[in-house]
């Protein structure tokens, strides 16, 4: 198989897989006329149409970028509850699904130009049925751009870990990818994990710096993390926010210190802090662009519900106790949403301006 794209991985879970691919598939988009991309191997998935499952991703890139092939080439194989067992148990054929994800890839390779091929977190996922993202790449005959966190010493060890399996399925690692990367240590940091790497022979072909903004849930990400619709402004569920407040003081200390853009939560019982924020919302001539997650063991009341609406706040309610809540909230990996545009175009941004594709796109010939 002629090599006409590149497989990503990662070094581990939430490094920035995703968003790094967005930004790759957008910037070679500018630079060839059809670029492909595909997961072969999704775990997260969703339902496209009746019976119809693909990976999360897939969805999130062909409703973005238009592209053209079918799901069923983007997304050939998925991993639902049980897969693990019924493949230990005999019940799954893996040259089937080597088949499938091979013919995939070849049916995307002849339609376009290049193709992004995103596995499924760190190298070795996938390895219990032998699946393994080193594997796949190999299946496809793909040289591997791995993905690692942007500091120094525990992001070498884990990518001398993803590389180690590499190099035992004699997979050619082009380049490393640095994401998060703190503005702060950003040239000490690129300094010697150039340094570190030339034992490898392997470049760095981008450094995206931290942004803030990719990491800020919207109140729709809060829906999904505890289960509640939006019992009040609904058209604002992708409404993010700059300030995250747990509110258990006064009503009277609390409106003097509160803030456009921010995200209250506090016990539903706790009608004053509401009414403070409704009063406040009420006497600013912009959006006070607040939200609120009322907790406790009783819902809010109708009238509450009711001043809400009208004033357009976005409110959800969990029966989790407030500080419950704020744990959840702080240890929550927020997810790339295909609706949420705003995001997408930050995250593609980034990448963009912080990836060598001329050098990436070199690496192509370099390496057939």
């Amino acid at each position: 198989m002629s090599k006409k794209g590149f497989f990503i991985a990662s070094t581990g879970q939430h490094v920035g897989k995703t968003t790094t691919s967005l930004g790759l598939v957008s910037g070679l988009k500018k630079r060839f006329s059809k670029v492909g991309f595909m997961k072969p191997v999704g775990q997260e998935h969703v339902e496209v149409a009746e019976n119809i499952h693909v990976d999360k991703d897939i969805l999130l890139f062909k409703d973005y970028f238009q592209l053209k092939d079918t799901f069923s080439d983007m997304s050939p194989v998925l991993f639902p509850r049980g897969f693990t067992r019924d493949y230990l148990d005999g019940k799954i054929d893996e040259k089937d699904l080597e088949k499938k994800i091979i013919n995939s890839y070849e049916t995307i390779q002849k339609e376009n130009d290049i193709v992004i091929v995103e596995g499924t977190g760190h190298v070795g996922v996938g390895t219990i049925v032998n699946l393994d993202n080193a594997k796949v790449a190999a299946l496809l005959g793909l040289d591997m751009i791995l993905i690692a966190s942007g500091g120094l010493g525990s992001s070498f060890d884990a990518l001398a870990l993803n590389i180690a399996m590499c190099e035992k399925q004699k997979i050619h690692v082009s380049g490393i990818i640095l994401n998060r990367v703190l503005a702060d240590k950003r040239e000490m940091v690129l300094h010697y994990m150039t340094k570190a790497l030339t034992k490898w022979n392997i470049p760095i072909i981008g450094a995206m710096p931290f942004g803030p903004f990719l990491s800020n849930p919207s109140i729709k990400d809060f829906e999904s993390l505890f289960g509640a619709a939006l019992l009040s402004g609904e058209e604002h569920h992708l409404r993010h926010f700059r300030h995250i407040r747990l509110v258990a003081t006064s009503a009277k200390t609390y409106a003097k210190l509160i803030l456009p853009s921010q995200l209250i939560i506090t016990p539903s019982t706790r009608e004053d802090i509401i009414i403070a924020t409704l009063k406040k919302h009420k006497s600013l001539s912009e959006d006070l662009s607040a939200g609120m997650i009322l907790t406790g063991d009783a819902p809010p009341s109708h009238s509450i519900v009711e001043k809400l609406k009208k004033a357009h706040i976005p409110m959800l309610y969990t029966p989790l106790h407030s500080y419950s809540v704020m744990k959840l909230i702080t240890s929550y990996t927020v997810k790339l949403r295909t609706e949420d545009r705003e995001k997408i175009q930050e995250a593609i941004s980034i990448v963009e301006k912080h990836t060598d594709f001329d050098q990436l796109t070199s690496l192509l010939s370099q390496n057939s």
